[in-house]
Protein backbone atom coordinates (compact mmCIF):
# COMPACT_ATOMS: atom_id res chain seq x y z
CA UNK A 1 0.00 0.00 0.00
CA UNK A 2 1.16 3.54 -0.51
CA UNK A 3 0.62 6.11 1.79
CA UNK A 4 1.18 9.98 1.46
CA UNK A 5 2.72 12.15 3.59
CA UNK A 6 2.79 15.88 4.45
CA UNK A 7 4.98 17.95 6.69
CA UNK A 8 4.10 21.40 7.62
CA UNK A 9 5.77 23.79 10.31
CA UNK A 10 3.63 24.55 13.34
CA UNK A 11 4.03 26.93 16.76
CA UNK A 12 5.40 23.89 18.34
CA UNK A 13 7.53 22.59 14.93
CA UNK A 14 7.11 20.88 11.98
CA UNK A 15 3.85 18.31 12.22
CA UNK A 16 3.99 15.37 10.00
CA UNK A 17 0.71 13.57 8.84
CA UNK A 18 0.79 10.17 7.15
CA UNK A 19 -2.46 9.26 5.18
CA UNK A 20 -3.80 6.39 3.25
CA UNK A 21 -5.27 6.60 -0.52
CA UNK A 22 -8.76 7.62 0.81
CA UNK A 23 -7.03 10.37 2.99
CA UNK A 24 -7.48 8.82 6.68
CA UNK A 25 -4.88 9.90 9.14
CA UNK A 26 -2.65 6.48 9.76
CA UNK A 27 -0.04 8.50 11.62
CA UNK A 28 0.56 11.94 13.08
CA UNK A 29 2.71 13.89 15.17
CA UNK A 30 5.45 16.51 16.31
CA UNK A 31 8.31 15.42 13.96
CA UNK A 32 9.61 15.96 10.36
CA UNK A 33 10.16 11.79 9.99
CA UNK A 34 7.98 10.48 8.22
CA UNK A 35 9.33 6.76 8.32
CA UNK A 36 9.41 7.35 11.96
CA UNK A 37 5.72 7.86 11.64
CA UNK A 38 4.97 4.84 9.13
CA UNK A 39 6.77 2.81 11.83
CA UNK A 40 3.95 3.27 14.46
CA UNK A 41 0.96 1.92 12.07
CA UNK A 42 -0.28 -0.93 12.94
CA UNK A 43 1.50 -4.37 10.40
CA UNK A 44 -1.84 -4.78 8.83
CA UNK A 45 -2.34 -0.84 7.47
CA UNK A 46 1.21 -0.07 7.13
CA UNK A 47 2.64 1.43 4.18
CA UNK A 48 4.93 -0.39 1.80
CA UNK A 49 5.58 2.89 0.16
CA UNK A 50 5.78 6.34 1.16
CA UNK A 51 5.26 9.45 -1.01
CA UNK A 52 5.59 13.54 -0.45
CA UNK A 53 2.89 15.71 -0.99
CA UNK A 54 3.48 18.73 -0.12
CA UNK A 55 -0.91 19.14 0.73
CA UNK A 56 -3.18 16.50 1.83
CA UNK A 57 -6.02 18.65 1.26
CA UNK A 58 -8.26 18.06 4.04
CA UNK A 59 -5.83 16.95 6.36
CA UNK A 60 -3.28 19.97 5.68
CA UNK A 61 -5.93 22.31 6.20
CA UNK A 62 -7.37 21.12 9.36
CA UNK A 63 -4.07 21.08 10.72
CA UNK A 64 -3.53 24.41 10.00
CA UNK A 65 -7.17 25.33 10.96
CA UNK A 66 -6.82 23.80 14.64
CA UNK A 67 -3.05 25.54 15.19
CA UNK A 68 -4.66 29.12 14.06
CA UNK A 69 -7.33 28.53 16.69
CA UNK A 70 -10.62 26.39 15.47
CA UNK A 71 -9.89 23.47 17.93
CA UNK A 72 -12.51 21.19 16.16
CA UNK A 73 -11.02 21.58 12.89
CA UNK A 74 -9.37 18.18 13.54
CA UNK A 75 -12.66 16.04 14.53
CA UNK A 76 -14.18 15.60 11.08
CA UNK A 77 -10.87 14.16 9.52
CA UNK A 78 -10.98 10.23 9.11
CA UNK A 79 -8.67 8.15 11.29
CA UNK A 80 -7.60 4.46 10.54
CA UNK A 81 -6.04 2.43 13.04
CA UNK A 82 -6.29 -1.31 14.06
CA UNK A 83 -5.59 -3.13 17.47
CA UNK A 84 -7.97 -5.22 20.09
CA UNK A 85 -11.19 -4.16 20.50
CA UNK A 86 -10.68 -2.19 23.92
CA UNK A 87 -7.91 0.08 21.91
CA UNK A 88 -10.27 0.85 19.21
CA UNK A 89 -13.20 1.72 21.66
CA UNK A 90 -10.69 3.57 23.26
CA UNK A 91 -9.21 5.80 20.67
CA UNK A 92 -13.32 6.00 19.75
CA UNK A 93 -13.45 7.88 23.39
CA UNK A 94 -10.95 9.67 23.09
CA UNK A 95 -11.80 11.69 19.89
CA UNK A 96 -14.73 12.94 22.01
CA UNK A 97 -12.79 14.76 25.31
CA UNK A 98 -13.21 18.51 24.32
CA UNK A 99 -10.94 20.57 23.57
CA UNK A 100 -10.56 22.37 26.81
CA UNK A 101 -11.95 19.66 28.71
CA UNK A 102 -9.13 17.41 29.76
CA UNK A 103 -9.90 14.37 31.30
CA UNK A 104 -7.42 11.90 34.10
CA UNK A 105 -6.26 8.40 33.27
CA UNK A 106 -8.92 7.33 35.17
CA UNK A 107 -11.68 9.41 33.82
CA UNK A 108 -11.29 8.31 30.30
CA UNK A 109 -10.88 4.84 31.68
CA UNK A 110 -14.71 4.77 32.66
CA UNK A 111 -15.41 7.27 29.52
CA UNK A 112 -14.51 3.85 28.11
CA UNK A 113 -16.64 1.72 29.86
CA UNK A 114 -14.05 0.21 31.76
CA UNK A 115 -13.23 1.96 34.78
CA UNK A 116 -10.49 -0.60 36.52
CA UNK A 117 -8.53 -0.37 33.45
CA UNK A 118 -6.57 2.49 34.04
CA UNK A 119 -3.19 0.96 32.54
CA UNK A 120 -5.31 0.47 29.64
CA UNK A 121 -6.16 3.70 28.95
CA UNK A 122 -2.68 4.63 29.30
CA UNK A 123 -1.97 2.30 27.05
CA UNK A 124 -4.31 3.31 24.71
CA UNK A 125 -2.83 7.10 24.89
CA UNK A 126 0.75 5.17 24.77
CA UNK A 127 -0.05 3.24 21.38
CA UNK A 128 -1.75 6.00 19.13
CA UNK A 129 -0.32 6.88 16.47
CA UNK A 130 -2.37 9.33 15.12
CA UNK A 131 -1.46 12.18 17.67
CA UNK A 132 -3.86 15.67 17.19
CA UNK A 133 -6.68 13.69 15.13
CA UNK A 134 -7.24 11.16 18.31
CA UNK A 135 -6.25 13.95 20.76
CA UNK A 136 -4.43 11.25 23.79
CA UNK A 137 -3.10 14.92 24.82
CA UNK A 138 -6.36 15.83 26.61
CA UNK A 139 -5.44 13.01 29.53
CA UNK A 140 -3.64 13.77 32.63
CA UNK A 141 -2.57 12.35 35.75
CA UNK A 142 -4.61 12.14 38.94
CA UNK A 143 -4.15 15.81 40.22
CA UNK A 144 -3.38 17.70 37.14
CA UNK A 145 0.10 16.51 36.22
CA UNK A 146 0.75 16.05 32.26
CA UNK A 147 2.01 12.56 32.85
CA UNK A 148 3.69 11.51 29.37
CA UNK A 149 3.42 12.12 25.85
CA UNK A 150 5.22 10.74 22.94
CA UNK A 151 6.00 13.78 21.21
CA UNK A 152 7.56 15.67 24.63
CA UNK A 153 5.83 17.22 27.43
CA UNK A 154 6.34 20.99 25.85
CA UNK A 155 4.43 20.24 22.68
CA UNK A 156 1.40 18.54 25.08
CA UNK A 157 1.57 21.89 27.79
CA UNK A 158 1.46 24.23 24.60
CA UNK A 159 -1.39 22.11 23.16
CA UNK A 160 -3.30 22.07 26.58
CA UNK A 161 -2.94 25.82 26.79
CA UNK A 162 -3.79 26.29 23.39
CA UNK A 163 -7.51 24.63 23.79
CA UNK A 164 -8.04 26.25 27.28
CA UNK A 165 -10.81 28.56 27.27
CA UNK A 166 -9.14 30.16 30.55
CA UNK A 167 -5.79 30.98 29.31
CA UNK A 168 -4.83 28.39 31.72
CA UNK A 169 -1.19 26.94 31.52
CA UNK A 170 -0.27 23.99 32.08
Amino acid sequence: MTAYWSTQDTPVGAFTAVVDADGAVLASGWTADATELASLVAAPLRPGDLKHHTDLGAVTKAVRRYHDGELDAVDEIAVRQQSGAFLQHAWDVLRTVPAGRPVTYSEFAALAGRPAAIRAAASACARNAAALFVPCHRVLRTGGALGGFRWGLDVKRWLLTHESASGHEF
